[in-house]
Formats: C-alpha cells, structure tokens, sequence
C-alpha cells in the first residue's frame, strides 16, 4: 500500500513533503504533487510535513477523493520526480 495525495493540494503544491521522503517518491505535476505507488515505503514522514492535509494512505482516502489513487499512478508516470523544497504556487 502507498500513501496518496489528494484534493487539497491542487492548486497550492506545497513541497515541504518531498523533503522528508526517504526513497524520493514524490513526482511534480502542473498543479499538484503525485505520489508513485510502487515507490512509497508508507514511513508516513510526508503526512505531518504537509500544511493542507492531502495526504492519506491508500486505505484512508476519503471516499470523495478516491479517484486520486489512480490518479497518482498514472501521472507520477507522466511527470518530473521532485526532491527538493519550490516555493508553492501563487494562490497557496
């Protein structure tokens, strides 16, 4: 299992998760930041570092937010792996 980002972040793409992530599985997108299923080792680090609380564990999402578990997988294959601290987007 894997930790999942959702909802809240589209839009704000905080970074101070993917600086506490021990196996670099934090992935940038557009709008958003994505988590890659098979990278994840679940070490929760990620969860208390984000100031929006988008992320969850894949049996924890919020029956509203579940279409992001799929989203996650397919687009941490389509984007840029993130390591390091950005500044958010604008309208954060």
């Amino acid at each position: 299992m894997a930790h999942i980002v959702t909802q809240p972040c589209v839009g704000c793409r905080y970074t101070d998760c993917v600086v506490v992530c021990p196996v670099e599985c934090f992935y940038e997108g557009a709008d958003m930041l994505y988590i890659h299923p098979d990278e994840c080792i679940d070490c929760e680090a990620c969860v208390a570092e984000c100031p929006v609380e988008a992320i969850f564990h894949e049996d924890n999402v919020p029956a509203d937010w579940k279409s992001f578990i799929e989203l996650n997988a397919e687009m941490a294959l389509k984007s840029k792996v993130i390591t390091e601290k950005k500044k958010p987007l604008a309208d954060s």
